[in-house]
């Protein structure tokens, strides 16, 4: 007798040694800590935020691969990641742009920051704004698939990851985005 087929196994999520800054909970640095480390003492770091956007108002829209370590195929309104131990906000900016989505030598907009504390992330968000209305070229191993939406429109999709969502709705509430549908 043959079994039924079984789902595939689900990927198995994908975590890189690499040490972060992290600091305090007024974000004063105090030390680093291998990203598992990090994570699963849900100690507090920082991230950074890029939300891109084209010259139609759109913001892009990254569905995240199933081995991301977090939120594996949740969407993200915006590039980025945690800054690494001794890296500045704006380099890390800058690198996570390029890894993911292939913009180099753009021009970034400091725009602010945010605090988020939810679901065992403790996290000094700096956001970004980058205007590119080019190619992109996606990561493999972190974005599935990248698309436009309007602000309102990302907001309202299914999916989204709460940290993006939250750094999405601080520019709007901050009118650095326009928040036409």
């Amino acid at each position: 007798m043959t079994e039924p087929p079984r789902d595939p196994a689900p990927p198995v999520p994908h975590v890189a040694r690499e040490r972060i800054q992290l600091v305090d909970a007024r974000n004063r640095p105090c030390g680093s800590a291998w990203r598992a480390a990090m994570r699963r003492l849900r100690f507090w770091h920082r991230a950074t935020y890029v939300v891109v956007c084209n010259a139609r108002g759109e913001i892009c829209v990254q569905r995240r691969t199933l081995t991301k370590e977090v939120f594996p195929g949740g969407l993200d309104l915006a590039a980025g990641g945690v800054v690494g131990a001794g890296e500045a906000e704006h380099r890390a900016a800058s690198r996570e742009l390029a890894e993911e989505l292939g913009i180099r030598g753009a021009r970034l907009r400091p725009a602010g920051g945010f605090v988020h504390a939810e679901g065992g992330n403790h996290i000094f968000g700096s956001l970004f704004l980058v205007d590119h209305d080019g190619a992109l070229a996606l990561q493999a191993e972190e974005v599935a698939d990248a698309f436009w939406r309007s602000p309102a429109e990302a907001l309202a999709l299914p999916g989204v990851t709460p940290d993006t969502r939250q750094a999405v709705q601080v520019l709007l509430d901050a009118g650095l985005l326009e928040a036409r549908p």
